[in-house]
């Protein structure tokens, strides 16, 4: 069966294999451990998740792990559905939805709605991105930056 392929469930094989990997992700998080125990844990998971990436994936994941820890050193890295992502108090502000991950033509970096984007009544939440160049990291800079706080 195709990763895209549905079952009476509705959900793709990705789609499912994502759930599964929250699920284990929660489970993680209740084992043993809190405070700076339980943070060390999550970015080193963080971390395994973009070595686990590959070509333009693992260099974009790898980018913005950088951008992140210099403008927002107070969000702690994580996985979020298996996407490395980047938490305050708990909640993702921001993260990276590899193009491998749901076969994708581009990965996107994404902010949640934790994140202090909120300008007027419309903004972007989600960013297609094929690659990070100079001006593309300027504005995610930026972005991370605001979102952080």
């Amino acid at each position: 069966m195709a990763s895209n392929d549905t079952e009476e469930s509705g959900f793709t094989d990705a789609e499912r294999a994502a759930m599964k990997q929250r699920a284990a992700e929660l489970r993680a998080q209740g084992k043993g451990g809190t405070g700076s125990a339980k943070k060390k844990r999550e970015a080193e998971a963080c971390v395994e998740a973009i070595a686990a990436l590959e070509g333009a994936d693992r260099q974009i994941a790898d980018r913005l792990h950088v951008i992140v820890t210099e403008e927002a050193p107070h969000l702690d890295p994580k996985t979020w559905y298996g996407f490395p992502s980047y938490a305050r108090d708990g909640k993702v502000v921001v993260f990276y939805q590899p193009a491998s991950k749901f076969d994708t033509r581009y990965g996107s970096i994404g902010f949640n709605e934790d994140a202090l984007l909120d300008d007027g009544v419309f903004w972007p939440t989600s960013f297609a991105v094929l690659e990070i160049d100079e001006a593309v990291e300027k504005k995610l800079r930026a972005l991370v930056t605001t979102a952080a706080g």
